[in-house]
């Protein structure tokens, strides 16, 4: 179902005009745009930075092995999914690997900002990608799975954007969401990253549950190089010369080692290993029954 986000009336059909008040959302360089208004923002993220990203992310094993991760996860929580939606598509690899996983399943991306959706096309072809703001998500009981990849972070009002997941779930579905974790890895690449906040275990299942999705699994992923990452970290915190893109731009040797490492994590991970630390976190919740209230 739709939801409109001019008097909130929930419609169906395969056309987004409200019955009650003829609301539509408007087309931006050949996007629907349901929030336009956020669609360039002050975020700092520009065409150019998801020029480089897109050029970097290929290849790179922290991109690879969590998209294996997402993959591996959707597959054995969610079997029976039909469709979903990702919030924060950015560039289109995370899609993209699931498109190539799960090639039966009826997807969609959205991104707050225009100016990635062109990057992500060149990787979706024939997939409904869409501008939207994740704190006004326009839909109820509408997707199987609702993916979030590294966005929670980036938005204050990341609870709000929870519950609209969880009304935008279908119930029996699901959500998968992949989050930065430990504050005290906090350095100037989350400062250029724009996050709002980096997450605690303990944080990130409260707030999933307290929109009302039920916890199936959560771990911690990126441990076995997780010494690296902190001296990585505490290097950037004592003012020496910044780089931005350092982590990702890393000898072809390098590059395999790490692969290889993290590849014996996702092996422990699948086998029902729960890792206690890591620089990230995976939440895997599902959507028990129907209804609920906002928190």
């Amino acid at each position: 179902m739709r939801v409109c986000l001019a008097c909130n009336q929930v419609f169906g059909g395969a056309e987004w005009r409200c019955p009650e008040c003829h609301w539509t959302p408007e087309v931006r360089a050949g996007y629907l745009a349901f929030s336009p208004d956020v669609a360039t923002g002050d975020g700092g993220f520009s065409g150019q930075f998801f020029g480089e990203l897109a050029r970097l992310e290929e290849g790179h094993f922290w991109f690879e092995n969590r998209n294996r991760l997402i993959t591996w996860a959707l597959r054995e929580y969610f079997p029976r999914a039909e469709s979903l939606l990702e919030i924060g598509t950015g560039t289109g690899f995370v899609l993209a690997g699931i498109r190539r996983a799960c090639p039966t399943l009826r997807l969609c991306g959205s991104d707050i900002y225009t100016e990635a959706l062109p990057f992500a096309e060149l990787r979706l072809s024939g997939v409904l990608l869409m501008q939207l703001d994740a704190r006004c998500l326009p839909f109820e009981c509408e997707y199987d799975v609702l993916g979030a990849f590294d966005v929670l972070e980036h938005i204050q009002e990341y609870q709000e954007v929870l519950w609209r997941m969880y009304r935008a779930c279908r119930p029996g579905g699901g959500i998968l969401v992949t989050v930065p974790q430990h504050r005290f890895l906090w350095s100037a690449q989350d400062d250029y990253a724009f996050h709002k906040r980096r997450f605690t275990r303990e944080e990130l299942v409260r707030e999933v549950r307290r929109v009302g999705f039920s916890i199936l699994r959560v771990t911690s992923f990126v441990t076995l190089p997780f010494p690296l990452l902190l001296l990585s970290r505490l290097r950037k915190r004592k003012g020496a010369d910044f780089d931005p893109y350092s982590e990702v731009r890393l000898q072809p040797t390098v590059n395999a080692i790490l692969g290889a490492i993290v590849a014996v994590e996702r092996f422990a991970i699948a086998r029902g290993l729960i890792l206690p630390f890591g620089g990230s976190l995976l939440l895997v919740g599902k959507r028990d029954a129907p209804g609920s209230s906002p928190p």
